[in-house]
């Protein structure tokens, strides 16, 4: 047990110490986006940027933070903001684009991916850039909530779905990024992230048919958000959470968080509101949901049907999936991720599944991008995939 913390909080030591940073979020102008005009992946507006995954650090890239179009969980407009990045590498004709999800970062509009692209400081920035190394943009969605006005809708499914296939619409849209409409995509996430990229895989075809998706890279997929809060209840990962019930009452108010919990847990909500990862998740730790609350929210029916219809494995995405999870992972139990492959194999889908057999939930990420990366490649080069159901 004190090998398994040690190597917990030397995790989040690591994330604490990449930092984030702050954000502008849009004007209210875009709180409410009912009466708006325009379409999914539209852009909103658009203003130069900058990507460095380390401070200071060159990579040969343009870059560009835009606010696009997207919809909501419930089916209504909303603009949700995000990067895009196009290597400056002298390429003529299409490149493959990458719509690309990141892990949690936390629920405060400090924590937006596009806050720390400019500085360094954004933890995934390494990753993405191994892929604008091989001449790819990426096209990086800030989430529901994170630089915009409202609460992040964390862990709600159906809408980081639809943000990361508008991203993508977005960044072809985007006249400076020099794409075009047979542009090639790639769906790319791990963590919340993999939540998002499979939702992405899934909703494809009835969302975003107009978009050319070659293939989804996931992992980390927590994939039952019940079985995921039970695993998680009480344990070193229990701020993952109190931030999941920050972002489901963010997408659907009539849940009514707030009346479910006591001073200490108000006290908490209200702090990790205002918190990235690193220091939400220290506050959220080695919580359990009874102490924090009256009554268990995970107990009703309307909560329960809510986190349910984040379930992913529903719908079988229709192009190929590379999925994978690591077999100690401490956040999101193996079993959830294998869950997701088999229900996906028994819808038919085409599915190449990778355990991860040393290592936990942040490492796994880090040793499996590169293989996850190149078999984006292959499916861009045109071979057939070959998955292992």
């Amino acid at each position: 047990m004190h090998t398994r913390t040690s190597a917990r909080a030397r995790a989040w030591a690591v994330v604490a110490a990449l930092g984030l940073t702050a954000v502008t979020p849009l004007t209210a102008a875009h709180a409410d986006d009912r009466g708006a005009t325009g379409s999914p992946g539209d852009v909103v507006t658009s203003a130069p940027s900058s990507f460095h995954p380390l401070p200071g650090q060159p990579t040969n890239t343009k870059a560009w933070k835009i606010a696009y179009r997207s919809t909501t969980a419930t089916g209504a407009p909303n603009t949700v903001t995000g990067t895009v990045i196009v290597p400056q590498d002298g390429r003529k004709g299409p490149r493959p684009l990458i719509t690309y999800a990141v892990g949690t970062v936390g629920v405060a509009d400090r924590c937006a991916p596009s806050a720390g692209f400019p500085t360094g400081t954004t933890v995934e920035a390494n990753l993405i850039q191994q892929l604008t190394l091989r001449g790819w943009a990426v096209a990086v969605t800030d989430y529901e909530g994170l630089g915009t006005p409202g609460d992040h809708t964390y862990t709600v499914g159906r809408a980081e779905g639809q943000a990361m296939l508008d991203a993508a619409r977005a960044a072809i849209r985007l006249p400076e990024a020099g794409l075009g409409k047979d542009t090639p995509v790639g769906i790319m996430g791990y963590s919340q992230g993999g939540q998002a990229s499979s939702w992405a895989a899934e909703l494809h075809g009835s969302y975003a048919p107009d978009l050319d998706v070659k293939g989804t890279a996931t992992g980390g997929v927590p994939g039952d958000l019940l079985k995921v809060a039970k695993f998680n209840d009480g344990s070193y990962g229990s701020g993952l959470i109190f931030m999941a019930a920050i972002g489901q009452n963010a997408a659907f108010p009539e849940l009514k968080l707030d009346s479910y919990l006591n001073p200490l847990g108000r006290a908490l909500v209200g702090a990790m509101k205002n918190s990235c990862v690193a220091d939400g998740g220290v506050l959220g730790s080695f919580k359990t949901i009874a102490s924090m609350t009256t009554k268990n929210p995970l107990d009703q029916p309307d909560w329960q049907r809510r986190l349910n219809e984040s379930k992913v494995g529903t719908v079988k995405p229709d192009a190929p999936v590379y999925q994978y999870h690591a077999l100690g992972d401490e956040l999101i139990p193996y079993g959830v991720g294998r869950q997701v492959r088999e229900d996906w194999c028994a819808r038919g889908a085409n599915v190449e599944w990778h355990t991860v057999p040393v290592g936990e939930h942040i490492s796994g990420v880090i040793t499996q991008s590169p293989f996850a990366a190149q078999w984006l490649a292959d499916r861009f080069a045109g071979k057939a995939a070959r998955g292992n159901c």
